[in-house]
């Protein structure tokens, strides 16, 4: 007897149109896959995916026996050309990541892109994302988010993209990899001082998942005092807002800064910036005006 889920997808079979599927699938839990995306990778003519043995433990999971190809960031150029051309002939193609929505800080960008344009209609078919599933769980605002894929892996560069965060109430989200979490977690510290709120979501719908809350420098402690840190990680935190208003200009601040810390002008402008919660460039005209007005 067909299991409940194959009955209730070949009740609603229907001709596939051809074109492009971008389909979820699991981050962990094997039930994250929707009806939707099990009738469209089992309905496609191809399935581009990521890495084909991982993709076909899913499809052997749920008896689908569509053929697959690789599509991945070393041959996502060469690949994309040729999906397209088939997509031209009126293929049904779907494409799949490892895990979650293809496209989001895995490759699928290229072959949207050349799809679109060449005409290609499109379907997304949603489902799993671990930056989304995180986000509503982690008691932070959902009203604005900023999605920023994995920040730079060296220490010096993933300072100054933290350095870049607005302070505007948005909440900020990005992938972390197990051997990083500590200097990034140092970093934030660093950045936005030790009681800056974040939270720490790891192995989302598998058996272990967790969520950690908490002043940034007690996770890093938390963390550091575990034999092991491992598993897929999601961190988010919402900056505060600068100071809406300040007593001193900016020149004056540069000044004192310069003086009291011995740091040359583009560090104090930096750090400005960032305590007034404004872009680099903006903190910089400012200082212009300032000093134009004093001439």
């Amino acid at each position: 007897m067909p299991s409940e889920p194959a009955t209730i997808r070949k009740r609603e079979a229907q001709p596939l149109a051809p074109g492009l599927y971008l389909v979820a699938t699991p981050i962990g839990n094997l039930e994250d896959i929707t009806l939707r995306a099990l009738r469209v990778l089992e309905s496609v003519d191809r399935i581009a995916c990521e890495d084909t043995r991982q993709t076909q433990k899913l499809l052997n999971h749920f008896s689908i026996a569509t053929p697959t190809i690789s599509y991945h960031m070393h041959n996502e150029g060469p690949r994309a050309e040729e999906l397209t051309a088939e997509l031209k002939q009126g293929a049904r193609i779907a494409l799949v990541s490892d895990a979650g929505t293809p496209g989001i800080s895995d490759p699928g960008v290229e072959l949207v892109a050349a799809a679109v344009a060449a005409g290609i209609a499109v379907f997304p078919i949603p489902g799993a994302n671990a930056a989304i599933s995180a986000l509503i769980a982690s008691g932070l605002s959902t009203e604005r988010f900023i999605f920023h894929g994995f920040l730079p892996a060296k220490a010096g560069q993933r300072k100054t993209a933290l350095e870049q965060f607005p302070r505007n109430g948005a909440t900020h989200i990005f992938y972390e990899a197990p051997h990083r979490i500590a200097e990034t977690l140092s970093d934030i510290e660093a950045v936005f001082g030790a009681d800056q709120h974040v939270v720490l979501a790891r192995e989302l719908t598998k058996l272990h998942e967790e969520f950690l809350r908490g002043q940034v420098s007690k996770l890093r402690a938390e963390l550091n005092a575990r034999p092991a840190i491992r598993g897929e990680m999601v961190l988010l935190f919402s900056p505060s807002p600068g100071e809406k208003t300040h007593k001193q200009s900016i020149t004056a601040e540069v000044s004192a800064l310069m003086h009291s810390e011995g740091i040359d002008e583009k560090d104090a402008l930096k750090r400005i910036a960032r305590e007034r919660g404004i872009g680099k460039s903006e903190a910089y005209r400012e200082l212009q005006r300032e000093q134009n007005r004093l001439r």
